[in-house]
């Protein structure tokens, strides 16, 4: 090995070693949450554009529904019709319960989350929808469950 490979062999470990050495250092050590991204990702997402949520309207449900408010003993099948681009479907509840949906994109598999209330907050499921799609709801126990299609 020539000197001038030594050289650059050592300035990559040394940058290596840098650069693990600053994401430890910011890292917090505490395990993050979904719900509330650290400002450094909302002020990119805002930067970005932001992929924005599915608007209630164009959700349809086969449970009972009052405007946004869903109410179901067991299970409920959502259609989300075609947002025209990656959007969030936003659902909330007081109660546990779980949400099944396609992923997004090309992706073969199916995403499930069981979401339930933590220090007096809602529940709250996140499911990124690109096309038209069908969402399992699920209430745990077969008890009934309450869940608003959210803007937000």
């Amino acid at each position: 090995m020539s000197g001038r490979q030594k050289v650059l062999v050592g300035t990559l470990a040394v940058l290596l070693v840098a650069f693990f050495a600053v994401a430890v250092g910011v890292g917090g050590g505490d395990q993050g949450r979904a719900a509330e991204p650290p400002g450094v990702v909302e002020r990119l997402g805002r930067l970005a554009g932001g992929s924005g949520t599915v608007d209630p309207a164009t959700v349809r449900a086969d449970c009972d529904r009052t405007g946004d408010v869903l109410s179901f003993v067991g299970d409920c099948e959502l259609g989300v019709a075609d947002p025209g681009g990656l959007r969030t479907l936003v659902l909330r509840s007081g109660r546990a319960f779980s949400a099944t949906a396609p992923a997004p994109r090309d992706a073969d598999l199916t995403v499930h989350a069981e979401v339930e209330p933590s220090d007096g907050a809602e529940a709250v499921a996140r499911i990124a929808v690109d096309r038209a799609a069908t969402v399992l709801l699920s209430c745990p126990g077969g008890v009934g469950c309450t869940v608003t299609v959210a803007a937000s």
